[in-house]
């Protein structure tokens, strides 16, 4: 489906750099919507219009100045820095941040952790916007947890996983999460909000991966399944393999956990219905980037 209109006004987006901050400048500036990215490095600043460079974990005077102008704010930077963006920007913008379903995680991490922060100060803020929590995403340039699992499928004639890979994973595509904060930024809110979005599908890690084997062009691989423990150990020693990305001991025990997710309230609110996963692998791995306007 279409997503909203965005406004015609400038929005800052902080994190422009990045994976999801670039998706949204570049879907933005299709739809004929200024911007004004908002980045740490300036060396990261190509392909992007004039940046102001400011970082959310220095000094305020910066950030206030690239945000002195700001009536809609998008922060795709981690939600732990929630808290030097609501003391910098100016007190009537709106915002649309970026956290994870990470903060659902039954084994509490850094990452977790700092999303709950960021979460806690902009529902404690009162200010008008929302945190959205988004599943795994996947399909973005450059992102890396598609791929790392097909280069993995490349190497192995098997895929070993913890529990044989039975809980459940729901992916979001990047095109879906960039129609998302396109919606958000075009909704009135009324306070502080929060938001879990997710893909169209839940399916078993097992089944997931056959899918990305599939789309990725390889023959099918079975799953094997391998105590959580020992996938510990043979990850630790297949960082020495040339070719076989790193995995760490905190995202194979992760791969034990549901990360299920209701999208009623995403499709009710924002009115976006995502794709099936395995469009959004076959747009990740031959057709359309994430970038590329929906109808």
């Amino acid at each position: 489906m279409r997503p909203h209109q965005p406004p015609s006004h400038p929005v800052h987006v902080i994190g422009a750099s990045g994976r999801s901050g670039r998706a949204v400048c570049q879907a933005l500036a299709l739809r004929g919507t200024p911007v004004v990215p908002v980045i740490r490095n300036p060396a990261r600043a190509s392909g992007l219009p004039t940046p102001r460079i400011a970082a959310l974990n220095g000094p305020t005077g910066p950030l206030r100045a690239a945000l002195a102008d700001a009536t809609h704010i998008v922060c795709t930077a981690h939600a732990r820095h929630i808290p030097a963006l609501l003391a910098a920007a100016p007190a009537t913008a709106r915002l649309v941040c970026l956290g994870s379903t990470r903060k659902f995680t039954l084994w509490p991490d850094v990452h977790g952790n700092g999303v709950l922060l960021g979460e806690r100060a902009l529902m404690d803020s009162g200010r008008s916007g929302v945190i959205l929590h988004p599943t795994m995403i996947y399909g973005a340039q450059g992102e890396n947890a598609v791929q790392r699992l097909a280069a993995v499928q490349r190497l192995l004639p098997f895929t070993p996983l913890p529990g044989g890979g039975r809980a459940l994973v729901q992916p979001i595509w990047q095109g879906d999460v960039t129609a998302c904060i396109l919606a958000a930024l075009n909704r009135a809110w009324d306070g502080p909000h929060s938001l879990v979005i997710a893909g169209a599908d839940a399916v078993p890690y097992r089944q997931f991966a056959a899918m990305v084997a599939a789309a990725a062009g390889l023959a099918p691989r079975p799953t094997i399944p391998v105590p959580a423990s020992l996938l510990t150990v043979l990850a630790r020693l297949g960082s020495y393999v040339p070719g076989l990305p790193r995995i760490g001991p905190d995202e194979i025990r992760r791969l034990l956990e549901n990360k299920d997710f209701d999208i009623l309230p995403m499709q009710t609110t924002l009115g976006v219905r995502p794709i099936g996963l395995a469009e959004g692998l076959h747009h990740t791995f031959f057709a359309l980037g994430p970038d590329t306007p929906r109808t």
